[in-house]
């Protein structure tokens, strides 16, 4: 399972429903065996819902690491019974970041080495539209 979770800080009903329909594009190829779910409560409280216990992060840099490990402590201290893998990315992936591709594309640069297709072109289609609204 794919879980994202809410921030107060997207349009809930724009972003998330944009971000789920992504998601099932890319993830497509694995069939049922992958779903695609959206939480607002607590991450522990989620992954209880689940009646699961183990959390999955990726891991591009001891940036993230310092981030992770904070997160994975902090959620321990509310359910101690929740493991945290951690997965390192290859060094070849190690650089790319959402904010940077967003940037490279709102600059209209060739992002497709970075993301799936899909992925490209809702960007794309995002920054056109941006840029006739505030034309």
């Amino acid at each position: 399972m794919l879980a994202i979770g809410t921030s107060a800080q997207k349009d809930p009903a724009t972003y998330h429903s944009s971000r789920i329909q992504l998601c099932h594009t890319v993830l497509e190829e694995y069939g049922d065996r992958v779903s695609v779910e959206v939480f607002n409560t607590l991450l522990v409280d989620f992954v209880k819902s689940k009646d699961t216990r183990f959390i999955l992060r990726g891991l591009r840099n001891m940036m993230d690491f310092d981030y992770e490990f904070q997160m994975a402590e902090m959620n321990q201290s509310l359910d101690a019974d929740i493991e945290y893998v951690f997965l390192p990315t290859s060094h070849k992936c190690s650089y790319i970041s959402s904010t940077l591709v967003r940037e490279i594309a709102s600059l209209g640069g060739d992002i497709d080495q970075f993301v799936h297709p899909a992925v490209a072109a809702s960007l794309q289609a995002d920054f056109e539209l941006a840029q006739k609204a505030s034309s």
